[in-house]
């Protein structure tokens, strides 16, 4: 089945399920095909945009935390996303697709959009609402490379996102550390490496997650610090942006490893006209604090509980 026709059959399928309240039996039936096949046609529909399920809460007004987080971090703005459970896989969930919704709002033609990787991030990218822009570009802002079995989700997104603004993206084919600067320096040199690097310098709208220094952190999953670097960092960071580690007043937690390290400074987060965190969980309170009072974000897109949390701190 060409994609036109699959199209338009997860479109009729949608159709009689939704509007017409047809089960997926009687669909089978006035398809004629089988049961499973009109599953997996509504599936692909509700994958590709096709259909939206919006649930109507009347407690999911968050404007009032908002506002708080606003003028306690000296925002620019602040989304506050209503999770049903302060579940950590659970809030991700519900974090990326209000920040879909607030980057549909914002983003537009020509813009460059700087995109980091992990979890968080892996899921504001499956939320994207389809949006076709002119002369828009996406960068990634740190390397992805990694020789685990473990998975950054780099690619995925930058591939998602370019698909859903209709352009083409600017990827980063480097591992997030190097084992040396004098590595790094050459590599850096690279005419290509240097104009990916420059676009994310000149990034409109940055989105990106922080880390922690947890053991199950994604970064020491990856196997990117050997055992003397990750004791070191679970004893003196909070947590990482873009793979950078920073202390709870929010200086570089290691120049020697920071000299290593791939992908945008911190210090070009601050003088972003959108810099965009999205992070929410007990266990992420202290680097996103950190990162907020430190200027490294001047939007931060999260959820209730983690909301609360921050504003009593």
């Amino acid at each position: 089945m060409t994609k036109d026709k699959r199209d338009k059959a997860a479109i009729t399928a949608a159709k009689l399920y939704y509007v017409s309240n047809y089960s997926q039996h009687d669909i089978a039936g006035e398809m004629k095909i089988s049961r499973p096949s009109v599953s997996r046609l509504l599936q692909y529909a509700r994958e590709m945009g096709f259909v939206r399920i919006e649930i109507y809460d009347p407690v999911a007004d968050q404007s009032n935390l908002e506002q708080q987080l606003v003028r306690k971090f000296s925002l620019r703005d602040a989304c506050v996303a209503n999770a049903p459970l302060a579940d950590e896989e659970e809030v991700k969930k519900y974090i990326g697709q209000r920040a879909a919704l607030y980057l549909d709002e914002i983003v537009k033609d020509g813009d460059i959009i700087g995109v980091g990787w992990g979890t968080t991030m892996y899921s504001l990218a499956r939320s994207l609402l389809p949006k076709s822009l002119r002369g828009t570009q996406i960068v990634q802002l740190e390397g992805g490379i990694t020789l685990s079995s473990g998975d950054t989700y780099a690619n995925e997104i930058l591939d998602l996102f370019a698909k859903n603004y209709d352009t083409i993206a600017k990827y980063l084919p480097l591992p997030v550390l190097f084992d040396s600067p004098a590595v790094k320096d050459l590599v850096y040199q690279d005419r290509h490496i240097k104009r990916v690097l420059e676009l994310g310098n000149s990034a409109d709208i940055t989105l990106f997650s922080v880390g922690t220094v947890r053991d199950s952190a994604l970064f020491f999953r990856l196997g990117y610090a050997d055992e003397k670097e990750r004791k070191f960092l679970q004893q003196h960071a909070v947590g990482d942006i873009c793979s950078r580690f920073f202390c709870k007043d929010g200086k570089i937690t290691s120049q020697e490893l920071n000299d290593r390290t791939v992908g945008i400074d911190l210090e070009q987060l601050r003088r972003k006209k959108y810099s965009i965190l999205l992070s929410g969980g007990s266990a992420k309170l202290n680097p996103i604090c950190a990162a907020l009072q430190y200027g490294y974000a001047n939007v931060l897109i999260t959820d209730q509980f983690t909301a609360e949390a921050l504003l009593s701190m």
